[in-house]
């Protein structure tokens, strides 16, 4: 269904059962939950799907090692099983990743763990190798039955330094242990909205809700339409927005959420990659504070930071935050060096973390559960969570929904494939060689389509296949690639396509030739005039300089053919 069906819809019948506000992954999965158990349900989003925090996440997929310092047993047991749910359901997306802990010290932090578990202290400490042990044991207790993923190992010095030779040398030993990773999370929150469709549900990006004199409305971001919507419930998902979006819609005043700032950094630096060896290496810096880095889609992700926020949308990667992650970077890997320019790309979300005021970030609660405000619309809001526990946060909201309207749930999602992750193949060799057999499009371009979008990448493949074809400049994909995700999946402004559809910016292949190339396409198929061309060109561009740390210099060196850039990438 394409948008002014949507609107038309809503237009025609503005009662429904649940609005859901919020389309991040915990909105687009209580709207899932809803969809597929019958439930009239609109989500409204007020940018893109998948824009906020939830793709601003760290990329990994994990129980939560140091939430058992705090004692949160019941939510590590949860993220693991969910961990675990990912790997099962989301094999194009979710895949295993070696995660190393480099260890400094024997007994640093014993004390001060215990005491912080029992909360007669709020400061971080150094982890010793007794701390990270016991953890890493329960780590495996928590999984023991259902083992999905190696269980852990240590490793001497000299081990370590062989096999990870530019660490620190003061490394004592270090312990491997095995979480997973999340290559394409902004496409994961698409397909989910995709398998949801029905006639009893409908999903708008770009739709911001708000109260007026008559009651609530439905705005439309991209033509000014305003639609009168009248819900029996609401369920507040809007994550670091939760007590904005209340005071917007009249339900409540009282702060709920004391978010905290996660920046991150996508780094192109070969010696960098060549040292992680596959892995992730998760290490603590000087201040105590958790860090990662892991290589991401040809590159390194490293992050991150703990910051109090106020204001979710001026979020940004600040300068100060950049230095902080790579000093931080540089007591593990002493002797790399990372320059600025090697610094591909920037991003940072909020955290939506309950109100709290403890002093130390780490301190709050990383759990999630739901508080339902009682008024003229009952709103129900979902407050807390992380991204991997995304699918039961979304359950527990759903059934409190159905509870209340008298519903029985009918469907449930524990083992439900989520799109391309159905009937993944495998052999996934000999499966692109079929489809390849096919459609026409050669292998390996089938098994790279067969990455982007698991078992969807069949309909893109004989969209491919149908005509002629050309690639975009630098980028790895194509314009009969692009012109099926412009179709197929709401894209409606040139940072949809760039930052959520695709890779292009994140991985650092993108350029101002890749971008003209993209809007000419974009404003064809939308039937843009020149003036609206414009506009979304300076749209896109101003935020990619403000958000991501990408300015017009920058985008124009990478060009294709540019020496300066082609030296960079080949280093």
């Amino acid at each position: 269904m394409n948008r002014a069906d949507s609107i038309a819809r809503l237009k025609a019948r503005p009662a429904m059962s649940v609005l859901v506000i919020g389309g991040g992954i915990n909105g687009i999965s209580v709207y899932r939950e809803l969809a597929l158990n019958g439930v009239d349900v609109v989500l409204a989003e007020k940018s893109d799907f998948c824009s906020g925090a939830s793709a601003a996440l760290s990329r990994m997929v994990h129980g939560g090692l140091r939430y058992l310092e705090n004692g949160e047993f019941k939510l590590v047991r949860e993220s693991l099983l969910e961990r675990d749910r990912l790997l099962q359901n989301a094999p194009h997306f979710v895949a295993p990743l070696p995660t190393t802990v480099p260890i400094f010290d024997t007994f640093s932090g014993l004390l001060n763990g215990a005491f912080r578990f029992l909360g007669l202290t709020r400061q971080p400490a150094r982890r010793g190798a007794v701390v990270i042990k016991a953890g890493l044991t329960l780590y495996d207790l928590f999984t023991g039955g259902r083992r999905a993923l190696p269980a852990h190992e240590f490793r001497s010095r000299n081990s370590t330094l062989k096999r990870w030779p530019a660490l620190n040398p003061a490394v004592t030993a270090s312990a491997t242990y095995f979480d997973a990773w999340v290559s394409r999370p902004e496409r994961l929150g698409i397909e989910m909205l995709r398998d949801a469709a029905g006639d009893n549900a409908i999903a708008l990006n770009h739709a911001e809700i708000a109260r007026e004199a008559g009651g609530l409305v439905l705005r439309d971001r991209i033509d000014g339409t305003s639609v009168p919507i009248a819900p029996q419930l609401i369920i507040n998902a809007t994550g670091g927005w939760i007590d904005l979006t209340n005071a917007a819609i009249g339900a409540s005043n009282a702060p709920m959420l004391g978010g905290t700032k996660g920046s991150h950094l996508v780094v192109a630096n070969a010696e960098l990659t060549q040292a992680l060896d596959g892995h992730m290496v998760y290490y603590e810096n000087e201040d105590g504070r958790i860090c990662i880095v892991f290589p991401y889609l040809g590159n390194v992700l490293v992050g991150s930071t703990d910051i109090r926020v106020d204001d979710p949308d001026s979020v940004r990667c600040d300068d100060d935050e950049r230095d902080y992650i790579l000093a931080s970077l540089a007591q593990v890997f002493p002797t790399i060096h990372i320059a600025h320019d090697e610094i591909v790309f920037r991003f940072a979300g909020v955290r939506p973390l309950p109100a709290s005021a403890d002093s130390v970030t780490g301190r709050i609660p990383r759990d999630h559960f739901c508080q339902m405000l009682e008024g003229a619309i009952p709103t129900l809001c979902m407050i807390g969570g992380k991204w991997t526990t995304f699918r039961s946060f979304g359950a527990l909201a759903a059934d409190m929904v159905l509870e209340r309207l008298g519903l029985v749930r009918t469907a449930d999602t524990e083992d439900l494939p989520i799109g391309g992750g159905r009937d993944f193949p495998a052999d996934p060799g000999a499966w692109s060689a079929t489809v390849a057999e096919d459609t026409g499009v050669a292998p390996g371009r089938v098994a790279e389509l067969l990455e982007r979008y698991g078992t969807g990448a069949k309909p893109v493949a004989v969209e491919i296949g149908s005509g002629s074809d050309q690639p975009i400049p630098g980028t790895g994909y194509s314009r009969r690639e692009i012109d099926h995700l412009i179709r197929t999946e709401q894209v409606e402004t040139l940072a949809d396509l760039l930052l959520r559809r695709t890779t292009i910016a994140i991985t650092g292949a993108l350029s101002m030739a890749a971008i003209d190339a993209t809007l000419a396409q974009l404003g064809q198929l939308k039937g843009w005039d020149t003036a609206r061309c414009t506009a979304a060109r300076a749209a896109c561009l101003a935020e990619l300089a403000d958000r991501h740390g990408l300015d017009e210099a920058t985008l124009i060196s990478r060009n294709p053919g540019t020496a300066e850039w082609q030296t960079t990438k080949s280093a």
